[in-house]
């Protein structure tokens, strides 16, 4: 039976991630940094037939990263679906003199992409096969400081990674959703009463759109025909109506940012 390794497993697009693959026949790979729940998590999937492993791992730690990484690439138990999901909201500003949120930010959401991605990316290299999900955000493709600057990087660095691993038989692709029911703004502490309900994404649909995607060799997946066009909007639109675009939006929500 295929395995799929999911991080941040437990909650809002990575918990989807894991009841799609598991309904899929997939067996799974949790990690989180709440034991109790990644515990909870895996008696649901056993119960439905699936053979579920948890590691307890905060992947801003390096070394929780390294045992992640490890299991990745560990032969004797190929993982076939890597979802990067794991993140936060980043509500410091880019001027804040304490740069701790950063930094945690940083770890989580570049260096653990980069290193569990390429962990992932050796072992599929070589059996000629699977899939690496890395999780963006259309805030990526707009200028609302350090969020969408990191996703920014997410998306750049999973085309260049479908580059390398072109023709190898491995898929990458970056999903780009917009906003998304789930409980990631609530945790944040970000108010959403401002955002028009034509714009949130149920959670299940998108991952059901992103895995066809991810069948079709897309390499950026962004839901909905409406995001599309938003998003085709903002990629060839000018960069200075993009950046007043934002600025508003910051300005309006208090640096709320998308999921």
């Amino acid at each position: 039976m295929a395995t799929a390794l999911v991080t941040g497993g437990t909650s809002g697009i990575g918990a989807a991630f894991a009841r799609a693959l598991a309904h899929r026949g997939f067996d799974l790979v949790l990690v989180a940094r709440d034991a109790e729940r990644l515990e909870s998590e895996a008696a649901h999937y056993r119960s439905l037939g699936r053979r579920v492993e948890v590691l307890v791992a905060d992947l801003a730690d390096r070394a929780d990263v390294q045992r992640v990484a490890e299991r990745l690439e560990d032969p004797a138990h190929p993982v076939e679906v890597l979802v990067n999901n794991a993140g936060f909201s980043v509500r410091a500003r880019l001027t804040d003199p304490d740069v701790s949120e950063h930094d945690r930010a940083f770890e989580v959401m570049v260096r653990a992409v980069l290193v569990l991605a390429g962990a992932a990316a050796r072992g599929m290299r070589q059996r000629g096969h699977g899939s690496i999900v890395n999780v963006s955000s259309t805030a990526g493709f707009i200028t609302m400081g350090a969020y969408s600057a990191i996703k920014a990087w997410v998306t750049a660095y999973t085309e260049g990674l479908a580059n390398e691993l072109h023709g190898t038989g491995v898929r990458v692709m970056a999903l780009a959703p917009g906003w998304v029911h789930t409980e990631f703004h609530e945790r944040a502490g970000v108010g959403v009463s401002g955002i028009p309900e034509a714009l949130w994404i149920d959670a299940d649909a998108l991952v059901a759109d992103a895995l066809r995607d991810l069948v079709r060799g897309r390499v950026v997946s962004i839901p909905t025909l409406r995001y599309k066009s938003l998003m085709f909007l903002v990629r060839h639109g000018p960069r200075s109506g993009i950046r007043a675009v934002s600025r508003a939006l910051s300005g309006r929500r208090s640096g709320n940012l998308q999921s």
